[in-house]
C-alpha cells in the first residue's frame, strides 16, 4: 500500500485560510480563485491527451497579435470564459485571445473584479511536447457598475490582487499570490486535487542563470548585447560570481522558449528571464496586461523584481489591453543590475 501525500492540504483550503485574514471579505475572491482552480483542471486533462485527438497544431486563424491560434488555444479560451465569474463576480475579462474585452452578465452579483488572462501560453509548442502554461491577473473595479470602462479595466500591476499561473508539464502546477506569499500545488490525478508542495515560495536574490533567446542578438542594440555578454562572462563591475550558486565567471544559458516553463525554473531555483525589445519591436513582444504584469506581482511577492529596463513593471498603466513591453524578471540583483545598465545607455548623462 501506498503512503499518503506529507501534505494533503488542498488549494482550496489554503485560499480559504487565506480569506480568514480578512474577517470582512465577502467570499467573491476565493470564489473567484476557485474557478480558476477548476478551469485549470479542465485545461490540463486535454493537454495530457493532446497526442491522442484532434486538438494538436493551428486552426489557420490569426489572433489579434497577429499569430497563429493553435486548437488548444481556442479550447482554453472558451473553458476559461465559461468556468470564470460564474457568481457574478466578474465585471470584466480580457484574453490575449479577444481583441477586445468582454463584459459578463453580472445580474446575479457585485461584477467586483477584471481579470485578464493569457489562457494557454507557449501552446505552439504543446506539438513537440514541450510544458505550456496559463497566466492569470486579478484587479477589483473602481468605478460602479453602470460606468464600468477602461478605468477599471487599464490597471497598474501594483493593484493587483492576486495572479498566478499554472504549468502544464510532467505534473500540473498552479501558483498563486493574494499577497500574503507565493504558494505552489501540484495536482494529484488520481483524486483530481491540488495539493500544497511549494509552501512560501522565495526567489534567490541573486543566481547563475539567464535565459534569453539569443537567436535574436543581431536585432538587439548594443547596450543589449553588452548585457547579455556581461552575463554570459561575467560583470566588468563585478568580474567573479564565487557568492552566487554557481562556479565561474559568468552565468549558465537556460532557455525553453515557453515563457511559464523559463519563468517556473528561474522562480523555484534563480534565475533571471529577459525579452528585450529588437529593431522590429521596439516596444518589446510580451504582453503587459496578460503575461508581464501578473509574473512581475508573482515574483515581487516572492522577494524578486520584474522591470521593463527603466522601472518595476507593476508601476506601468496600461495604455491598452494588448500592450507589449520589454521584459527582465527574476532574482531581484539580477535584474537590478539590468535595469541600471538599460537606464544608463537610454540616458548617458
Amino acid at each position: 500500500m501506498s503512503q499518503p501525500p506529507k501534505n494533503l492540504q488542498t488549494i482550496e483550503s489554503h485560499i480559504m485560510n487565506l480569506q480568514s485574514l480578512h474577517p470582512n471579505a465577502s467570499g467573491e475572491l476565493t470564489g473567484l480563485l476557485n474557478d480558476i482552480t477548476f478551469a485549470s483542471k479542465v485545461i490540463s486533462r486535454e493537454v495530457n491527451k493532446a497526442g491522442l485527438v484532434d486538438i494538436l497544431g493551428a486552426t489557420g486563424d490569426e489572433n489579434v497579435q497577429g499569430e497563429q491560434v493553435q486548437k488548444l488555444d481556442d479550447y482554453a479560451n472558451a473553458v476559461f470564459m465559461r468556468c470564470l465569474g460564474t457568481k457574478g463576480q466578474v465585471s470584466i475579462m480580457g484574453s490575449e485571445e479577444m481583441a477586445d474585452p468582454y463584459y459578463p452578465d453580472t445580474s446575479n452579483g457585485s461584477g467586483n473584479y477584471v481579470v485578464v488572462f493569457d489562457p494557454l501560453d507557449g501552446s505552439s509548442n504543446i506539438d513537440v511536447n514541450v510544458s505550456v502554461g496559463t497566466i492569470f491577473g486579478i484587479w477589483k473595479k473602481k468605478s460602479r457598475l453602470a460606468n464600468i470602462g477602461d478605468v477599471d479595466l487599464l490597471q497598474p500591476g501594483r493593484d493587483l490582487v492576486a495572479a498566478g499561473y499554472v504549468i502544464y508539464g510532467s505534473s500540473t502546477m498552479f501558483v498563486y499570490s493574494a499577497g500574503h506569499g507565493v504558494h505552489g500545488f501540484t495536482l494529484d490525478p488520481s483524486i483530481g486535487e491540488f495539493l500544497l508542495s511549494h509552501e512560501d515560495i522565495k526567489i534567490p536574490f541573486r543566481s547563475c542563470i539567464y535565459s534569453v533567446n539569443e537567436a535574436y542578438e543581431p536585432k538587439w542594440s548594443p547596450e543589449m548585447r553588452d548585457v547579455v555578454r556581461q552575463l554570459k562572462y561575467g560583470r566588468a563591475t563585478k568580474t567573479t560570481r564565487q557568492d552566487a550558486p554557481g562556479k565561474g565567471a559568468g552565468m549558465t544559458a537556460r532557455y525553453i522558449g515557453s515563457l511559464v516553463s523559463d519563468f517556473h525554473r528561474n522562480l523555484l531555483k534563480g534565475g533571471v528571464y529577459l525579452y528585450p525589445p529588437t529593431m522590429e519591436k521596439a516596444e518589446g513582444k510580451l504582453r503587459l496586461m496578460c503575461e508581464a504584469a501578473p509574473l512581475a506581482y508573482i515574483v515581487e511577492n516572492a522577494g524578486g523584481y520584474a522591470s521593463d529596463g527603466q522601472q518595476s513593471i507593476l508601476e506601468i498603466t496600461p495604455r491598452k489591453l494588448h500592450q507589449r513591453v520589454p521584459l527582465y524578471i527574476g532574482s531581484r540583483d539580477d535584474v537590478l543590475w539590468i535595469e541600471k545598465m538599460v537606464s544608463q545607455a537610454a540616458d548617458p548623462i
